[in-house]
Order: C-alpha cells, then structure tokens, then sequence
C-alpha cells in the first residue's frame, strides 16, 4: 500500500471518566472499539466493559458509564478476556415501530460462542437513552455465518439502503476482509423480540486492503454517510489469531461507494490501534472521528480527529 503523505490524526482527549461512576477500575475506557455520535453527545463501547461509555462531543469533561450487562468482569487481564463480551461496534438504529427515536445497538464479534450478546438502548427525543438496556441473544444468527466465512470476527455495522452491513475482520491466517449484507428489516424484526436468528446474506464482498510491513490491513469499523457511501477505518496488526491482539503496524481510512465496492484507500497517521469511527460529510469534505484501543487496560483509549477531502485518494 503506497501513502507517501497519510492523513493526519489530530489527538482531541483522552477517554477518562467520572470517578463517581467507575466502580473498580481505572478511570477510563482503554479498548475503545465502537463510536456513534447522537448530537451533542458521543457513545463509545469497549470490548471488555458491560458498560457503554458517554461523552460530551465538545467538552472535555469527563466521561459516564451506562450498563449494558449485569454483573462484574473480573479485574486481571487474562480473566478478563476469557469472559468479556467482546462488543466491537456500535451502531445507531435509525427510528422505527419499536424505538421511535431510535436506539444503539453494541455488537459482538463472535469470534468465540459465549461472544454473541448485544445490548439495545432505545434513545428518548434528547438523543439519550430512556430505557435500561435490552440483551439481543444472537447465537442462531452468528453460528451459520461460521460456514461462510472462516474464523469469524466482525468489527463494525453500517446501516444501508435497507441493509445491514456487518465487517468481518482479517488477519494473518485468514486475510480475508468481507462485507456481509443482511435484510435490515428482518434483522430489526429479531431485535424487537430479543433474539436474532438465522438470516441468509444478501451478499457477501470480499475485500484486499493491502498490507503495512507486511501485516494486512483489516477493517476495524464503520459509519455510513447520508449518501449510501460506508467509511471505514482500517488497522495493520501482527496477528494470525481473531482472539489474539498483536503488534499495531498502523491503520488507514477507506470508503465503500454505494455499490460497496472499495473507492479510495490511504493511510492515516493515527498514534494507537483505531477501533471506533463516526463520519459525516462537511463543506465538501469528510470530518472523521475515531476513538482507539490501547490493549492495556492500564492506558486510556483516545478521541482523535481527521479531517479527509471527499476525492478519489492514491492506494
């Protein structure tokens, strides 16, 4: 992949939170992973919390927590990735029946059986959430998709042209990226009753992304845009394993056109692994948010920042 002039990530904070509503650990989201903007605010998932962390879009207080699952994952890191849920991306659910000013979705990968729980949030006219969250078992869903695509890892959802997108990751061993598309409106259909089951893809679109130091780019989320368009972001890490994190190598940001076939790709000089994005065009260009994991629960995730011109960009 050449990018001789990447697109530069500009660092808006760090993703603390309020101490009053942290209850054992560090007072931060570390492995940010999924990020949605409902205006003034920003949620963002960590793969290994049960809750959902908010944030003001344009202050730096500190963060909330708002929970997803009951109980406590326990504290050491081994533990905790044996049993954390795993949520990779979060998706804002455009209004329907069910939540007339519609809700979050977190996602799991499921890359292993016991990592295929979502979690619902209906969100009330504020853009907040006005109900406790609704745990979505989607086991009958995820365990056929095992046949189409080898070790199964999604990381992102976009919401298009009555379709929902789902991104899986690839890596060393199987460096496959793929878009699979569903029917969103049987999807939704099993969200409303708190189980997804089995839905035969659409299609399925396979993507090369290129390679950093000879580490492939795999997707790690995505955002629709209000033309059709996905943007996604992107990252190089050292790893043949869905379960195992690996060496970051670095990320890029691409975009899908509304065909889904891959329209332009470059490089991005992000300081840490991007996991989350929110996208939305502006003044005739793309202003890009993206939060990071750090794979160190010791060290807090990040907001960052981009801004990328709607053109064709050099692969």
């Amino acid at each position: 992949m050449t990018s001789p002039n990447p697109i530069h990530c500009r660092v808006l904070r760090q993703l603390a939170l309020s101490l009053a509503t942290v209850p054992t650990r560090s007072a931060h989201l570390a492995a940010a992973s999924g990020l949605v903007q409902v205006g003034p605010w920003l949620y963002v998932v960590a793969d290994d919390e049960h809750q959902l962390g908010v944030f003001a879009r344009d202050d730096d207080a500190p963060g909330t927590l708002l929970r997803l699952f009951e109980g406590e994952l326990p504290d050491p890191a081994e533990p905790r990735k044996r049993v954390k849920p795993d949520l990779e991306s979060l998706l804002a659910l455009p209004p329907g029946r069910h939540w007339p000013h519609g809700a979050l979705l977190a996602l799991p990968s499921a890359s292993r059986v016991h990592r295929c729980r979502a979690a619902l949030l209906r969100l009330g006219a504020s853009g907040m959430p006005e109900s406790a969250a609704r745990v979505i078992d989607m086991q009958g869903f995820f365990a056929p998709l095992r046949a189409h695509v080898s070790a199964l890892n999604i990381e992102g959802a976009a919401i298009v042209g009555g379709a929902i997108v789902l991104f899986q990751r690839g890596n060393h061993a199987t460096a496959t990226n793929a878009c699979l598309r569903f029917d969103y409106a049987a999807f939704a259909a099993g969200l409303a009753c708190g189980r997804v089951d089995a839905l035969a893809p659409l299609r399925i679109d396979v993507h090369d992304l290129g390679a950093i130091d000879g580490s492939p780019l795999a997707f790690s989320d995505a955002c629709a845009l209000m033309d059709g368009r996905i943007v996604f972001c992107a990252v190089a890490e050292d790893t043949g394993d869905p379960y195992l994190d690996g060496r970051f190598r670095g990320a890029a940001i691409g975009i899908l056109d509304a065909d889904g076939m891959l329209a332009c790709l470059q490089r991005i000089d992000a300081p840490a692994k991007v996991e989350g994005i929110a996208a939305q065009v502006v003044d005739g260009g793309i202003d890009v948010l993206m939060v990071s994991d750090a794979d160190d629960a010791s060290v807090a995730g990040l907001l960052l920042e981009a801004r990328v011109v709607d053109a064709p960009w050099v692969r």
